[in-house]
């Protein structure tokens, strides 16, 4: 088991938060609510308002997200619908945990010194220029102030 932290349209509420749930593409199970030890800069880019965290760290934000264990399937899942390592690339990022919610306490306990665990995220080091002068947002919600609503893979 691998552990995630997702910050944009997979956590729960958001319009692929369905994937996550989807045995079929294998499990994934809630932990808990996380931050980015480092600040780093969200933004919402492109004609589908899609959030792409930028590795750029100490810009931005500590972004706001959710902590999951996934097994092998469910990473894989994750790689091919995040377009790894093209769009996306999958690096391992220090995530303060906000909330543990996880029943197995002890398991945090054992990863997690001084609260901070070690997880994979999904950001991008491949970006246009442009996108750095975006706002910069610390927690995405696809129907936020912003009024950038994510359009669906099926509705593009």
């Amino acid at each position: 088991m691998a552990r995630v932290f997702v910050y944009g349209t997979l956590k729960r509420g958001q319009p692929n938060y369905k994937h996550m749930i989807n045995t079929a593409k294998g499990l994934a199970k809630f932990q808990g609510r996380g931050r980015t030890v480092e600040k780093y800069p969200l933004v919402i880019a492109g004609k589908y308002n899609i959030p792409y965290m930028l590795n750029i760290p100490g810009t931005g934000h500590h972004v706001a997200g959710e902590i999951y264990t996934v097994d092998d399937q469910m990473l894989q899942f994750l790689d091919e619908f995040e377009g790894c390592p093209d769009a996306y690339q999958r690096t391992l990022m220090r995530i303060e945990v906000v909330e543990w919610e996880a029943k197995d306490g002890a398991d945090a306990a054992r990863g997690a010194a001084d609260g901070v665990l070690e997880c994979f995220v999904y950001s991008t080091a491949t970006y246009p220029p442009e996108w750095v002068g975006l706002p910069y947002y610390d927690n995405y919600d696809s129907l936020g102030k912003h009024g950038l609503s994510y359009v669906l893979r099926e509705s593009r």
